[in-house]
């Protein structure tokens, strides 16, 4: 091989006065432009994918065990914490968090607004970081021990249409069979999601709240919210605590209760196969017209290097060495520039979105690093295969005629 490399190095074209040096560094550039657009296409819809599944998630959870009932009737039915299910489902594999949570329709209303919306009652044990990390201002609500607590953590999109700040007093009316009872609640804090089917109706307070207004006791709730550690294993985990329920209990999971919002997260999965088969064909035919004119340009070299004993495996093994190494440079380019990109978009934002349209103020970046491997290996692959259609050619060089030529 060393006699290969070093015949690649030495007379495949440096000079940008031939044919296939400008042809060269085209290609270096339309490899490195294609990786840069892959890395970025990939990067962002993941993003995307990943941003806007958190934030259902942390409305939602991923997977809700409630009464069977829980869907067919507008008033919940309670279940019990005591349960034996609830230990079994925070032992079973998979599952990280398990936290209690009740749900109540009401509206609010001020003195020019009313508002319909949904409190969302949880307990001290609640994953709070996704509340927590979305906070504009205050704080979320305390839970003290001796009484249900008054706090509540209201929506930019409900603070700014009821013309809401910190520390005001919400009156809230919640329906109750034909009557509607009222409950006065601070506001000490204020959310953004950007996420605006959730935006512009959750309230979120204490559990017993709800537990009052339901006129039911502190071990009943509306249901269990079951957070698992890998998104990807999500179904296999539910079908895993199926098991487990019993027969007056039900399991949905967070895909299906919003079909409609996964189904089109999953279609942006064609477009990143879409946006990866152009731009490999973009990086197919610039390094095939690369080898192709530098094959031509060394005809005669071809022809010399047959008469000396060379066979044609070895001579193709030069070009596919230096071709190689255009790909290689440019794959190398392409990570440092997108790297640079992605980063920037990562930490400072500066490529922002219309949230009402997007659900998100900027656009959003996986930073993972499998992207950027997965990407360069694949572009590697399919350009070295790609090199061995050109490569062929060598074979039906005659040296007589290729010396004579020359």
């Amino acid at each position: 091989m060393r006699f290969e490399r070093f015949i690649a190095q030495r007379f495949l074209p440096r000079d940008r006065k031939s044919y296939s040096g400008p042809l060269v560094s085209i290609a270096t550039y339309s490899i490195a432009l294609g990786v840069i657009v892959m890395i970025l296409s990939v990067s962002i819809l993941r993003g995307f994918q990943k941003e806007i599944r958190q934030k259902v998630v942390g409305f939602g959870s991923h997977i809700v065990v409630g009464s069977y009932a829980m869907g067919n009737t507008y008033e919940p039915t309670p279940i019990d914490i005591t349960r034996p299910e609830v230990e079994l489902i925070r032992e079973a594999p998979g599952v990280k968090h398990l936290q209690f949570f009740a749900e109540k329709g009401g509206m609010v209303k001020t003195e020019d607004q009313i508002q319909g919306v949904i409190f969302k009652g949880v307990d001290a044990g609640f994953d709070s970081a996704f509340f927590a990390s979305h906070l504009v201002e205050g704080r979320l609500f305390a839970f003290p021990e001796d009484k249900p607590s008054n706090e509540i953590i209201v929506s930019q999109t409900i603070a700014d249409k009821l013309h809401l700040n910190l520390g005001d007093k919400v009156r809230t009316y919640f329906w109750q069979t034909d009557t509607y009872r009222a409950r006065a609640f601070e506001v000490c804090g204020i959310y953004n999601t950007d996420l605006n089917d959730f935006d512009e109706h959750y309230l979120v307070g204490d559990l017993r709240q709800v537990q009052r207004l339901n006129e039911w006791d502190s071990t009943q709730v509306a249901g269990y919210e079951v957070l698992v550690d890998n998104f990807a294993h999500l179904d296999r985990i539910a079908n895993s605590l199926l098991p487990l329920m019993g027969y007056d209990l039900t399991l949905t999971t967070i895909v299906t209760r919003y079909p409609a919002l996964f189904s089109w997260l999953d279609l942006l999965d064609s477009n990143i196969i879409l946006i990866i088969v152009i731009m490999m064909l973009v990086c197919i035919v610039s390094v095939i017209s690369a080898l192709l004119i530098m094959i031509f340009e060394k005809t005669s070299t071809i022809g010399i290097l047959k008469a000396l004993g060379t066979d044609n495996s070895s001579i193709r093994r030069i070009f596919l060495i230096k071709c190689a190494s255009i790909v290689g440079r440019g794959i190398v380019w392409g990570n440092v520039i997108a790297l640079i990109l992605c980063w920037l978009q990562h930490h400072f934002q500066i490529i922002s979105l219309d949230s009402a349209s997007y659900s998100m103020s900027s656009v959003p970046i996986d930073l993972n690093p499998w992207i950027f491997i997965a990407v360069s290996l694949g572009t590697l692959a399919v350009c070295v295969a790609a090199m061995l259609i050109p490569a062929a050619y060598i074979s039906h060089v005659q040296p007589a005629k290729s010396i004579k030529m020359s």
